[in-house]
């Protein structure tokens, strides 16, 4: 029985880290992006995304989710799910009255949108044109 129950384990453990290998090579490139008077590390993205910094210098930080790619950037990026990520966001509106990233549809969208906002932060999937790619995951 244990003999079994050790064969079924590592079965499981070996299907699960040919599943976990494939999920990230076929998981997409993330640009994160900024606009015009963004200037921010890759190390700043995850404190701007989760509310605990919303100023550059004297630039108000604007994060944008983009919900295309929204589960990707959160696993990869953030290291949260999306029920935790509203979790963060619900009690950052309670307690410091901060309002969750604006979503938009696609990275189009976020590209636009980006382009055109002093302090605008976003991500997505396709090469960016046109603004500063703070960091590539």
């Amino acid at each position: 029985m244990n003999r079994l129950f050790s064969l079924v384990a590592g079965t499981l453990l070996a299907l699960y880290a040919v599943v976990a290998v494939a999920s990230a090579q076929s998981s997409p490139t993330i640009y994160v992006v900024a606009g015009p008077g963004t200037s921010l590390t890759g190390a700043e993205i995850k404190e701007v995304f989760l509310g605990d910094k919303t100023f550059s210098a004297s630039t108000s930080l604007v994060p944008i989710d983009n919900l295309a790619v929204r589960e990707v950037f959160l696993a990869k990026v953030l290291g949260v799910n999306a029920a935790k990520y509203e979790s963060i966001w619900t009690k950052k509106a309670f307690r410091d009255a901060l309002n969750p990233p604006k979503t938009l549809d696609n990275d189009s969208a976020v590209l636009d949108y980006v382009k055109r906002t002093v302090g605008a932060l976003g991500y997505v999937t396709t090469t960016p044109v046109g603004v500063t790619v703070v960091a590539k995951y």
